[in-house]
């Protein structure tokens, strides 16, 4: 068996700009990160990888710097880490990073298992991990809350969606979109960060994966989602109403505005 999980490096959103008239993120105003949602991945999949004893990849996608998040992985138990760098694949939407992480994946021999995170928080559309598994025509199954068992051929969880929850079971390979509800990510320990600092990443550019993938297909070339405009949205204050001399009518004023809500039933 063998376990791939797919990361990303992303921006601190709490310190990063927005450029509003390009349609962009300013990555270069903030620092970075694994993505959090990936952790649970990565987390799930040294654990799978752990019990099984096989071996887990970790995989992303990004410009040189993101060896340094391929080596946190490392830390936090992966065994080995790919980068896949090109300045081809700049400017990617979630069809055209999805057609290139599966042309990796193929590459790599599709692995029984692929972990991703439910999203992103530089995106948050959700939309990558499905979109794989589409284009390596295998099954996937998305917000997973609980992995309840491992077989030779096929895994058993627990999926979340529109509040019900649903026993499913997949045969391998399976993409599997897991949430936060599913671990607590382990820390790296300080002899776990000394040993994946010295570790290797290979680098895939657009060449090394010209078997599976056409350089039409990556990058913006191969985006069809165009972002028109940003918009910022205005922090909101607190709006309060204070009322000394009606009471009553401040009350009635008050119900009729939770009613409106759908708070209170009318």
């Amino acid at each position: 068996m063998n376990i791939a999980i797919l990361i990303k490096q992303v921006p601190d959103m709490e310190r990063v700009k927005f450029d509003c008239e390009r349609g962009l993120v300013d990555r270069s105003t903030a620092g970075v990160e694994i993505n959090p949602f990936d952790l649970n991945a990565l987390e799930a999949g040294v654990n799978i990888a752990e019990s099984k004893g096989c071996e887990s990849v970790v995989l992303t996608m990004g410009p040189p710097r993101g060896a340094d998040s391929l080596r946190e992985g490392i830390a936090r138990g992966a065994s080995r880490g790919i980068l896949l760098s090109d300045r081809a694949f700049g400017g990617a939407d979630t069809k055209a990073t999805s057609k290139t992480l599966a042309a990796a994946l193929k590459k790599m021999g599709v692995p029984e298992i692929i972990l991703v995170g439910e999203k992103t928080v530089d995106g948050d559309t959700g939309q990558v991990g499905a979109e794989i598994a589409e284009f390596l025509g295998i099954p996937h199954i998305s917000y997973i809350e609980e992995i309840l068992n491992i077989s030779e051929n096929d895994i058993t969880v627990v999926s979340n969606i529109f509040d019900g929850k649903f026993v499913k079971k997949a045969k391998f390979p399976v993409l599997l979109t897991v949430t936060k509800d599913l671990n607590v990510p382990r820390l790296p320990s300080f002899k776990s960060k000394s040993i994946a600092r010295k570790a290797e990443i290979p680098t895939w550019s657009l060449e090394e994966l010209s078997d599976f993938i056409e350089k039409e297909e990556v990058g913006i070339k191969g985006s069809p989602t165009k972002v028109r405009k940003i918009v910022v949205p205005k922090a909101e204050s607190r709006v309060c109403k204070k009322e000394k001399d009606n009471i009553e009518n401040f009350l009635d004023e008050m119900i009729g505005d939770l009613i409106e809500k759908n708070v209170l039933e009318g």
